[in-house]
């Protein structure tokens, strides 16, 4: 995961000199805003895909932290986006934006002032490159989607993630490979890095918005799926649908798109990736790198 540079608030820093005080205030409550970003190799070079919808959401997580003085716009960001891929020369990467707090001890966050950092590093899909073959094995969690009037939903906010960390972890410790949340009122949410799809006789089916993040590859997808002319639907989906669907597949910029095989020991389909899912990704795979009609649209070349 090593890179030679991070930018930190307008500079270059060497990786080892990249460095934030352990009395930070977001190591000890949770209020830091990330994103997870992908740059690919196209045949016009290196790009970054849906760089400024990403930077958007980040500055619309500080927005709703109540971070009242961010100190850059969407345009330094971008900027500053690509300044360090250019530094660390990859020709494909996954970033990670991270604002984090400042300031002292104490849970006001008015007392304390945002920095903004901004890493890459090269890496690979999130659940590896068999998984995008063969799919994965998913339990539904005993840990629940935070409630909207606990922790807002809408925001990649750090503390958010100590719930996905419980599920992600006691999935792998059992044996899966990721974990699906279920919501406060016991419907499928998403899983603890990704949002969910199913597919039932054609049609596809996603969760709405009202407890899951707004996925910047969940709407790649429904634009994607319009294009394609597949059906769709965002509505509530119980557990038991999961297991009678005709596919499944989970989708985020670390993962990308990786279909579901089994869920609570119960095979999903035929038990591997189904043709909806193959089309998906194949429509999503070719957008991302440069080969696909909403590809200009899409994506921030570095030259």
């Amino acid at each position: 995961m090593k890179s030679e540079f991070l930018w930190m608030d307008g500079e270059l820093v060497p990786y080892q000199k990249a460095q934030v005080h352990v009395l930070t205030p977001t190591l000890h409550y949770g209020l830091g805003i990330f994103e997870g970003i992908r740059a690919y190799q196209t045949p016009n070079g290196t790009a970054v895909f849906r760089l400024q919808d990403h930077l958007k959401r980040f500055l619309h997580s500080a927005k709703i932290a109540g971070i009242r003085n961010f100190p850059y716009s969407t345009e330094t960001l971008i900027t500053a986006t690509l300044q360090t891929i250019h530094a660390n020369q990859f020709s494909a990467c996954y970033i990670r934006p991270y604002m984090y707090m400042t300031g002292p001890l104490g849970i006001n966050p008015d007392e304390w002032e945002p920095a903004v950092s901004i890493a890459a590093w090269e890496w690979g899909p999130y659940l590896g490159e068999e998984a995008i073959r063969k799919g994965i094995h998913l339990m539904v969690s005993s840990f629940t989607r935070h409630h909207i009037n606990v922790m807002m939903t809408k925001a990649k906010v750090s503390g958010n993630y100590v719930n996905s960390a419980y599920a992600k972890s006691l999935a792998v410790r059992s044996g899966f490979d990721e974990a699906v949340l279920l919501d406060p009122d016991g419907y499928v949410a998403e899983c603890s890095g990704e949002n969910i799809f199913m597919v039932k006789d054609g049609t596809l089916y996603t969760p709405p918005l009202g407890t899951v993040l707004d996925g910047i590859t969940r709407d790649c997808i429904i634009k994607l799926s319009h294009d394609l002319d597949l059906p769709l639907k965002e509505e509530s989906i119980s557990r038991d649908q999961l297991y009678i669907s005709d596919e499944v597949f989970i989708c985020g910029t670390a993962a990308e798109v990786v279909p579901v095989r089994e869920i609570d020991h119960r095979i999903i389909g035929d038990g591997k990736r189904g043709p909806i899912t193959k089309k998906i990704q194949n429509a999503y795979h070719a957008a991302a790198k440069g080969n696909h009609s909403r590809s200009d649209q899409w994506l921030t070349y570095l030259d």
